[in-house]
């Protein structure tokens, strides 16, 4: 068997198994990462619909107390109005 010879079969012996045995681990890997994704776009979307619902809580308090502000304002018109007839 020649040098180069005796290198091909060392290398199919211990180099090419490893290769596949990466390759495997590999594909293992990004077919988690593919399933992680999916995770990830599905909490992403709870989260989107959570914020949009909250964010419009607050905006209805906001009218809510910017209606009780107005309402306030004209309640101290009206007071100021009697104590000037009174």
């Amino acid at each position: 068997m020649g040098f180069i010879e005796e290198g091909r079969q060392l290398f199919q012996d211990f180099v090419a198994p490893e290769i596949r045995a990466i390759d495997a681990r590999l594909s293992a890997v990004e077919k988690h990462l593919e399933s992680l994704g999916g995770k990830v776009d599905r909490v992403q979307t709870v989260l989107e619909s959570k914020i949009d619902r909250n964010l419009t809580q607050v905006m209805d308090a906001l009218h809510r107390m910017e209606n009780y502000t107005l309402v306030m304002e004209r309640l101290a018109r009206v007071e100021a109005k009697l104590q000037n007839v009174a």
